[in-house]
């Protein structure tokens, strides 16, 4: 028996929205995008300090959510700043339309 591995090509869009809808797969993640989209920015301390989980626990979160592109931060010695990424954030708001259209 051989295994025939069959290739598919997936849209721009599909593999934007799978990345995005990882990022928000976890309800701290999901919190941390609305509270960064309802403000300018939040620092990683101050997210620390609101949120009942290990420090080491954010900063996973946080780099799930950067690596997605939804958010960067700005190294602001010793602290760390997090934004929304305004561009991809209304990627991400136009996607999810359309494909719940």
């Amino acid at each position: 028996m051989t295994n025939k591995k069959e290739t598919f090509d997936f849209s721009n869009q599909q593999i934007q929205l799978a990345r995005f809808a990882k990022a928000m797969s976890h309800p701290v993640r999901v919190y941390i995008l609305q509270l960064l989209s309802k403000q300018s920015c939040c620092y990683s301390g101050d997210l620390a300090e609101e949120l009942p989980i290990a420090r080491s626990t954010l900063s996973q979160h946080l780099k799930e959510l950067k690596n997605s592109g939804l958010i960067h931060g700005n190294i602001m010695p010793p602290k760390i700043e997090y934004c929304i990424n305004p561009k991809n954030w209304d990627i991400a708001k136009k996607i999810f339309s359309d494909f719940f259209q």
